[in-house]
């Protein structure tokens, strides 16, 4: 395996720092896959607490004989600019597709890597993005959708929040009930607000009610019609912030006719691809706490079907 620094963006005002990771056989063109982060702001490696899935993949694919890029996320790396700029109403766009289309072209601007076998791996909220990437440009080779979703992102977090709710007693439970229902008025008529004043009202830190209204119209599932590309669908059983028996089953629904989709479910298994140990979203920074690493099963199915493609 070799790992060579790269940046992203390099004549951007957002640069980004990035790992190439590259098999030791280079004798031919090797497929390689863009890594796309989840929500919040992540490194490179997608650390949290003592998880590491993005540098696991990484590693694990190049051991397998595919190339592997991975970068700072925007919001990680510039994210204070980013909030300064007062010309921008930030969207995904700005903090995910834009990087994910440069980092697929410096892939094929790299006479190691086969052109025509660029994949694209969305975790989380990236999995969520990864066929909207692909319509902005991306001309993948496939999507690999790990613990994505084809719901809109306030319905998650309107869920995750409902659930958390349920877990707690006294002042927490009281301060949640309170956040819970200035969310749920938040996002009351939320497609129906024109977009100048979606622009204005602010959910929290730097994040405007138009990053929901662009995030969620059209709707992820709108974007997964659009394309025809090979998919590889993949979820942990065992994950509490996105879900086997909705958000999974939504995707068998929408995409189970589709010859060329793949669906893989790992029984044991969270959000990150790792042993499960937290049971309710409300412990589920419990799953961060303790070091684990994306086993074998799951690397041989990414690495297994990117070969199986061509």
């Amino acid at each position: 395996m070799k790992q060579e620094p790269i940046t992203i963006g390099q004549n951007t005002p957002f640069p980004l720092k990035g790992t190439l990771t590259l098999p030791d056989d280079l004798s031919a063109p090797v497929p390689a896959v863009v890594l796309v982060h989840g929500s919040g702001s992540s490194n490179m490696d997608e650390k949290v607490g003592k998880l590491t899935p993005f540098k696991d993949i990484a590693e694990g694919l190049a051991a397998r004989g595919v190339a592997c890029i991975r970068y700072d996320k925007r919001s990680f790396a510039h994210g204070l600019k980013m909030l300064r700029d007062k010309n921008t109403v930030i969207t995904v766009w700005e903090e995910a597709i834009e990087d994910a289309l440069l980092a697929a072209a410096l892939l094929r601007g790299d006479q190691r890597i086969d052109p025509k076998r660029v994949f694209l791996a969305g975790h989380s909220m990236g999995g969520m993005l990864a066929p909207r990437i692909e319509c902005c440009g991306g001309d993948f080779a496939g999507l690999i959708l790990l613990a994505g979703s084809p719901r809109r992102l306030e319905e998650i977090l309107l869920e995750q929040t409902r659930e958390a709710l349920d877990n707690m007693r006294g002042l927490g439970r009281w301060i949640t009930q309170k956040q819970l229902a200035k969310l749920e008025q938040t996002f009351a008529g939320l497609y129906d607000l024109p977009d100048e004043e979606a622009k204005t009202k602010k959910v929290g830190g730097g994040t405007t009610l138009y990053y929901f209204k662009d995030m969620g119209h059209p709707p992820v599932s709108f974007w997964l019609s659009k394309t025809a590309k090979p998919m590889l669908v993949m979820q942990g059983e065992k994950d509490v912030q996105v879900k086997a028996s909705v958000d999974y089953q939504l995707y068998q629904e929408l995409l189970g006719d589709r010859e060329n989709v793949t669906f893989r479910l790992y029984p044991g298994l969270g959000h990150t691809f790792v042993p499960a140990i937290a049971t309710s979203v409300a412990d589920a920074k419990k799953e961060f706490a303790k070091e684990r690493h994306i086993g074998n099963e799951v690397l041989d199915d990414l690495a297994g079907w990117i070969r199986a493609q061509f």
